[in-house]
């Protein structure tokens, strides 16, 4: 289902109340359900998913598992699944809808099969369904949120994958199928026994292999890779490249990967053998792809946790009080594909403010990275006891892993000099612990909604890191302006290659001197992606390329620029298009990226502009002259 553009209904200029929340946690409302995962499934819904637990919120006589938030009501509606969610994974579609792959299986209270009649198949208290290989599918739709169309494709007798699988990595490609890559097939903490004397499969609790959706006539391939970072390769750090081979990172190794081939590429450990994966969890992100950097991918990682081997333990628990253990703060980016002849290579990127796991990133329409949530200290995951505090009387903070929430979000300028990329001035704290199962999203307003935490094994509202239901709003520094552009004439597709588009600001939408602005004019397009542990996969931040046309009377023309023709920069589905001025974005414009359907996408030559054409008697938005501007143009 396509989704129409809100063009200028979604340009408003920012309300004054706003303006002084800027750099600020809002509290937004309840959830209904702790929001172990979400998506911006439309201009405005939020899908929310959390595992299978008692939450007192019931439907159809049963707690909720997943509930839908309306952005503009900041109000949640309980949906149903029936299928166990518990740390799927999730991507879009190229026709909008989302897909939701695997989970863990059946449970009831205290999140096993120890009541009557529970077993991994079914559970009949909690009414749930073994979810490990479980596809769920929702298009988002204005009707009844409950009722089909607009409510979950999901069932026990549905489309299933070929494999169990329980923390499994995602990612799309570049005819927009999927590609699903290992897992558990039972629970645990990290994916491997120890001794680790079966890497391959664990004894039957591991999944080695990857498999696509829609399903291909291949039966699912064993990965090596998945096979040599046994133990620390849950939810596998994957990034498409422009070749159309893949990134893969866990544990500290990383290869590029050819799915098609099942052929890897080894490229260098991560330095300091600093594991980024979950339940280290550190931040991870692709830079902004931009016509400056020649649209190369470059992948950065901050935080995460770096203990000796045999103290990550087993699927039982770690074998320390992790949460005594410092996260890292160190970061580090990697360009998987240079251009320039050099062999990739990690480099030392600025530290965080403060060492942090569990922390993530979300792309900001101004171009820079916000990380938000997690722990100075441990890990992500939960346990009931370690190999050295075996009581759970003892345990330091109930069953979480992680202690220390960091409650103050950090900025990451990368344009910005080495030594002075990140910042916290002026960003306030939120007194809400954001630990395991937290999230964070980007809203089509670019404010930030935060939501979960649910460091527990079922719910749990009055240990030291409870249940959490509440979400708040993070409104970034740039919600300071009073005035916001309203860009016009937004379109609702977008291409890889071909004719350009013009979006017309009218001088109201921006305040100073017209060619000024129009030289400082950047044209974002932001997938938010499908956020989880950490991590929002397939997320990605790409400047459109344009050029201007400014008219005496103040009227901005931007001439735009479509997308690249190479499908694999920015995966065909759904994105969010926004117009920032001086670092004052708009509020996001709903686009389709590519045809809609899985399968080749059309490509066009690389869209040629016309030259930036300046005012000769240029009018800054009240309309008094004031210069002739910079000149200088976004392309």
């Amino acid at each position: 289902m396509f989704l129409p553009s809100l063009v200028a209904a979604l340009g408003l200029a920012i309300p004054s109340a706003f303006a002084q929340q800027a750099g600020s946690f809002v509290t937004a409302g309840d959830t209904l359900v702790s929001a172990m995962m979400m998506f911006v499934g439309s201009s405005d819904k939020v899908y929310i998913i959390d595992k299978v637990e008692g939450n007192a919120h019931q439907i159809n006589g049963h707690s909720a598992y997943a509930s839908v938030w309306d952005i503009n009501t900041r109000t949640a509606t309980a949906v149903d699944v029936e299928t166990n969610p518990f740390c799927a994974a999730g991507m879009h579609l190229p026709n909008a809808s989302f897909a939701v792959f695997g989970g863990n299986g059946a449970v009831g209270p205290g999140g096993d099969n120890s009541s009557p009649g529970s077993t991994s198949t079914y559970d009949p208290t909690y009414n749930d369904y073994d979810g490990r290989r479980a596809i769920r599918i929702i298009t988002s739709c204005d009707g009844d949120v409950s009722s089909p169309p607009c409510s979950w494709f999901d069932g026990p007798n549905t489309t299933m994958m070929a494999k169990e699988r329980w923390y499994p990595g995602a990612e799309a490609l570049a005819n927009g199928s999927v590609v699903l890559i290992g897992g558990f097939t039972a629970g645990g903490y990290i994916n491997r026994n120890y001794p680790n004397t079966d890497p391959t499969y664990e004894g039957g609790a591991a999944e080695p292999t990857y498999e696509l959706y829609p399903p291909s006539s291949q039966s699912p391939q064993i990965m090596n890779f998945m096979v040599n970072t046994s133990g620390l390769n849950s939810y596998a750090l994957t990034y498409l490249m422009p070749s159309g081979k893949m990134f893969v990172q866990a544990n500290y190794s990383t290869i590029l990967w050819n799915y098609d081939t099942n052929v890897e590429t080894p490229l260098p450990d991560m330095p300091g053998q600093i594991v980024r994966t979950y339940p280290a969890s550190g931040a991870n992100a692709m830079l902004p792809l931009t016509p400056a950097n020649n649209y190369t991918p470059t992948i950065i990682f901050c935080g995460g946790q770096s203990m000796p081997d045999a103290d990550w333990g087993n699927y039982t628990c770690p074998l320390v009080n992790t949460w005594t253990i410092p996260a890292s703060s160190q970061c580090h980016r990697i360009t998987p594909e240079p251009t320039d002849g050099s062999s990739p290579a990690y480099v030392q990127d600025d530290s965080l403010p403060i060492g942090r796991t569990m922390g993530q990133f979300i792309a900001l329409p101004d171009g820079t990275l916000l990380v938000i949530n997690g722990a100075e200290n441990g890990t992500a995951g939960y346990a009931k006891q370690t190999g050295v505090t075996t009581s759970f009387a003892a345990m330091g903070f109930g069953e979480s892993l992680a202690s220390g929430p960091v409650g103050q979000p950090a900025i990451y300028n990368p344009k910005a000099a080495p030594g002075s990329r990140w910042s916290t001035v002026g960003l306030s704290s939120s007194n809400i612990p954001r630990l395991y199962h937290s999230s964070a999203i980007l809203l089509p307003d670019g404010s930030v909604m935060v939501a979960g935490s649910n460091p527990n094994i079922d719910v749990n509202l009055t240990t030291v890191y409870p249940t959490t239901y509440t979400a708040e709003y993070f409104y970034p520094p740039y919600f300071s302006a009073k005035t916001r552009p309203v860009p016009q004439n937004l379109p609702q597709n977008l291409s890889y290659g071909g004719n350009p588009f013009d979006i017309i600001i009218e001088p109201a939408s921006y305040t100073g001197d017209a060619n000024a602005a129009a030289s400082n004019t950047t044209v974002w397009l932001i997938r938010q992606g499908f956020t989880t542990h950490a991590m929002n996969m397939g997320q990605r931040i790409m400047q459109l390329n344009n050029t201007f046309t400014v008219q005496n009377n103040g009227t901005i023309t931007l001439h735009t620029a479509q997308l690249p023709p190479i499908p694999a920069l920015f995966q065909p589905g759904p994105a969010f298009l926004f117009v920032t001025i001086n670092g004052i974005p708009s509020n996001g414009t709903y686009v389709i990226v590519g045809n809609g359907q899985i399968g080749s996408q059309p490509t066009a030559a690389a869209t040629v502009l016309p030259s930036s054409v300046l005012s000769s008697s240029s009018k800054s938005s009240n309309g008094s002259g004031s210069g002739s501007g910079s000149g200088k143009s976004s392309a």
